[in-house]
């Protein structure tokens, strides 16, 4: 006997969510509890004093160490020839780029005095234990978790150290806008940053999707609406659970840990931003001196910093929050639907969904490419993606969800073998006459110890059809067909799940769990868990009036997406954004103990010292105080 229980769940959050509606916008208690945590985790980390005391430098002279300073490059051993080799080129060039005292520096500029900067650390440490996580449930296999109450566990832990690295990251996101940490030629650092957030929401989205859970299934049959309109449902198959699990832990991690470590050495290589001016320069003169020093080495006072020590205090801190979350609070598990329970649940949907099948008048009988060359659901603004896309999955309703199914087992059961016949050699007309007459008298259905009975009507063979389609879908056989046409791992749930998708009983289901699109749809998860609050950027325009009417919202939506993204990735060149952090001045909570350092006054002389106070800064600061970073001598500002 499988054992499903969590090994201790003192919250239940399988219980129905709580929602909140306000103006246009339906949205869960979970979601916005999650997004406060971390409004409250930013606020604090804003507001509460950073640990002063010896980790402070008291000689404001002492500077870090120069690239010159740290590590002489050696030049070959005797051996001119080797000096021109593409090996001992790169060598040198790496070395000079990144020496070792700014991989693992042991000291950082005095102005890293704020809880802020620990969460770049804390978004890596969180991504490693989602990584082991994920080690631990392939250990089990893909349906370990679903059955054994330690794969639900490791599970768990997969689920909330991802909701702590998304948290973790958005944060580090939000920190780093303020404090406009792309200038002194970090550009690219801020790019990559942006992408790496971007990579890590595809990431999670096909974790959800690989599930097999019922949140997976309503994900999928939601989103392949979107990915379809802009003709790459053809190729990226969210119906396809196996495809989305290994785009999950294979192809996507290692464009994300790339992306990330290319981010880190970017770090590394360019330093953390310099403080942002109490004051804004003034004038052409005096900004270009600021943006000189903002990308100059620095040369001011330094901390002690043990970059080791840090982030195994952070591991075990995170690995500890992870374990409570995990034991407290578990993970969702709701049951994926199958054709089987549906026609046991509401068997008169499922006939009436088996006839319109026949009919051509589902869903996915009118849907469009990628399925067939229907236009019921083609979207376009612009240009008609879907279209150009072509079909690449091909469905032919009819024959897929009823007509082949039922032939594999008409050898054994003669009425349906005529049944099957007399529709299969009747001229089209004369099929859709007997499928619509069908149609209107299967509103009227009762059912006898479990029969369908249906009021005679002129339908030619189509109820023998559809009652034994009932019977097969009641037996399992049906899903078992609808999955057996695509041989192997059986994986790919295009088919059973559009044939889901065409009845109302799926949908009702979604409706009680609020997953509906009107609730902000694949934001959302089954019971009181937070879901995927990193995706309301693209459900957001799903709310919006004028645009959630629209034939083309799902196109619309990922414009508007790609578009938010674009310019999130353009912020540090573009004139009116990029200055956001210096109007509203959100970096002074992140800087105030290195500003209220600088303007503390000059203590002073003892009695018997001279007259003449030595210079409290040395020049490097006081250009500083006058641009807000270190540089060259240049010309103060009025």
């Amino acid at each position: 006997m499988s054992d499903t229980t969590p090994l201790l769940a003192a919250v239940n959050l399988d219980q129905p969510g709580r929602y909140l509606h306000w103006s246009i916008f339906t949205v869960s208690v979970a979601n916005l509890v999650l997004i406060a945590v971390m409004v409250v985790i930013f606020g604090v980390a804003l507001l509460v004093p950073f640990p002063k005391g010896r980790h402070h430098d008291d000689d404001p002279t002492e500077a870090l160490p120069s690239v010159d300073s740290t590590i002489a490059v050696p030049e070959p051993d005797g051996d001119a020839a080797t000096a021109t080799m593409w090996t001992a080129r790169v060598r040198r060039r790496g070395v000079a780029l990144l020496p070792p005292a700014k991989l693992l520096p042991d000291r950082q500029p005095a102005y890293v005095a704020s809880w802020i900067y620990l969460f770049g650390v804390a978004t890596l440490v969180a991504l490693g234990i989602a990584i082991v996580s994920g080690f631990a449930i392939a250990i089990g296999g893909t349906d370990w978790w679903h059955t054994n109450s330690v794969g639900h566990f490791f599970n768990s832990m997969h689920l909330w150290s991802v909701e702590l690295f998304m948290a973790f990251m958005v944060i580090h996101l939000w920190g780093k806008f303020w404090m406009a940490a792309w200038r002194g030629r970090r550009a690219l650092t801020w790019i990559t940053g942006v992408v790496a957030f971007g990579a890590s929401v595809v990431e999670c989205f096909t974790g959800y999707l690989s599930q097999q859970n019922f949140d997976s299934q309503w994900i999928s049959t939601n989103g392949k609406d979107a990915i379809n309109a802009t003709g790459l449902g053809g190729f990226f198959n969210l119906l396809n659970f196996g495809q989305m699990l290994l785009w999950h832990v294979v192809l996507i991690p290692i464009v994300l840990v790339a992306i990330v470590g290319a981010h880190v050495l970017l770090v590394r290589v360019r330093g953390v931003s310099h403080p942002l001016p109490v004051v804004r320069p003034r004038g052409r003169t005096a900004r270009r001196a600021a943006a000189a020093a903002d990308a100059a080495e620095w040369r001011g006072p330094t901390r002690r910093y043990d970059i080791v020590k840090e982030a195994t205090a952070a591991s075990a801190i995170a690995l500890v929050l992870v374990l409570l979350l995990s034991a407290l609070l578990s993970s969702p598990n709701e049951p994926p639907v199958t054709v089987a329970s549906w026609a046991k649940v509401a068997p008169a949907d499922f006939l009436a969904t088996t006839a319109s099948e026949l009919a051509g008048t589902s869903k996915t009988a009118m849907y469009g490419p990628p399925y067939n060359h229907a236009s019921g659901s083609v979207q376009s603004v612009g240009v008609t993606w879907q279209v150009l896309g072509g079909v690449r999955l091909p469905i032919h309703p009819a024959q897929t969800f009823v007509l082949s199914p039922l032939s594999t087992v008409a050898s054994t059961d003669p009425a349906l073998s005529s049944a099957l016949t007399a529709y299969e050699a009747a001229s089209g007309s004369t099929r859709q006459a007997w499928n619509q007459t069908y149609l209107k008298a299967v509103t009227h259905v009762v059912f006898h110890s479990g029969t369908p009975v249906v009021p005679a009507a002129a339908d030619g063979p189509v109820p023998t059809l559809v009652s034994t389609e009932l019977i097969l879908a009641r037996s399992g056989a049906l899903d078992t067909d609808l999955l057996a046409q695509r041989p192997f791992y059986g994986t790919d749930f295009t088919k059973p799940l559009l044939f889901l998708e065409d009845g109302n009983y799926f949908s009702s289901l979604a409706q009680a769990q609020h997953l509906t699109g009107s609730q902000w749809g694949v934001m959302n998860e089954t019971g009181s868990y937070p879901g995927q609050p990193w995706l309301w950027l693209y459900t957001l325009w799903y709310q919006v009036p004028g645009l959630s009417s629209s034939t083309n919202i799902d196109i619309i939506a990922v414009y508007l997406t790609g578009a938010a993204t674009l310019l999130l990735l353009a912020v540090p060149f573009l004139p009116g954004l990029r200055d956001i952090p210096r109007m509203v001045p959100v970096h002074r909570l992140v800087w105030r103990s290195w500003n209220q350092r600088k303007a503390d006054p000059v203590p002073p002389p003892m009695p018997g010292a001279p007259d003449a106070a030595p210079d409290p800064e040395p020049p490097e600061s006081r250009l500083e105080a006058t641009t807000g970073a270190p540089g060259k001598a240049g010309p103060r500002s009025p």
